[in-house]
């Protein structure tokens, strides 16, 4: 028998029965990557391997609740949070990661296969860039994410820069901002880690056919799991590219849907 000696990472997030997003990707990527995970459901997808059909939320008081009980009873290296169900939950998450300013927050609100991501509900991305950003570590986006989050601030006649977009939330307290799966004209992608003073690093990887589902779980995922072990951003910006390229190289088909990335591949 042995304390516990493996980092622990607490997740928030949704419940996904297909195990390609959410909390149940989430551990499986810690677990692949050293760490051993904790897990608090925001809420319950009906979903298969193809698509979302339906989110059912669970009570903020009940999502605290289960985090409040793992608090008390072991320490906790990391932070991620997921996709989330209302901005009662946001708040309550808000509150809850204060008490720990010394574990790294990595923050991707954002699900794609979700119906609308989460970025239709202006109340939401309001929250999400007023009392949650503000204590993150690296909030993860893509560009058009990003973009749409800035329209919450933005004048109505300035489409504003992505530089200009970034500063906004580094000003107000997000440490790094990583905007993910821009592309230039050749087809390369490349996900870029920002700070307060402009660009720090910059990972570039080419994109493969799939359809995937839960690439992009997987890479922050990885990339808390990686912080999680002390490794500053710029280095977990790299090696969770280097470990998402694998798992996505070899995914695995499971039914009639989407390909679901190989978590355990290295094994």
């Amino acid at each position: 028998m042995q304390n516990q000696t493996l980092p622990l990472i607490l997740t928030f997030g949704v419940s996904d029965p297909v195990g390609a997003l959410g909390v149940q990707a989430d551990l499986a990527a810690f677990a692949a990557n050293g760490c051993h995970g904790l897990s608090v459901v925001a809420g319950i997808l009906v979903a298969d391997s193809a698509k979302v059909e339906n989110l059912h939320e669970v009570d903020s008081d009940w999502m605290a609740d289960q985090a409040r009980v793992l608090l008390e009873d072991m320490p906790v290296a990391a932070f991620k949070v997921g996709a989330v169900a209302n901005v009662l939950q946001l708040a309550a998450i808000a509150e809850i990661v204060s008490d720990y300013p010394d574990a790294p927050l990595i923050l991707d609100p954002f699900l794609t296969a979700l119906p609308d991501s989460g970025l239709a509900d202006e109340e939401m991305l309001s929250a999400i860039r007023s009392i949650l950003a503000p204590q993150t570590t690296v909030l993860m986006l893509s560009q058009s994410e990003l973009g749409r989050m800035a329209e919450t601030w933005r004048e109505a006649a300035n489409d504003g820069s992505l530089l200009e977009d970034v500063a906004e939330l580094t000003n107000a307290g997000c440490q790094y901002v990583l905007v993910t799966g821009t592309r230039d004209e050749t087809g390369t992608c490349s996900n870029t880690l920002f700070d307060a003073d402009g660009v720090v690093a910059k990972v570039e990887w080419q994109h493969l056919p799939g359809p995937f589902v839960g690439a992009g779980n997987t890479y922050s995922a990885a990339f808390t799991a990686l912080m999680a072990h002390g490794m500053d951003a710029p280095q977990a910006l790299f090696a969770a590219q280097d470990y998402t390229n694998g798992a996505l190289e070899h995914a695995q088909r499971f039914g009639m849907g989407k390909f679901i990335p190989n978590k355990f591949y290295r094994a």
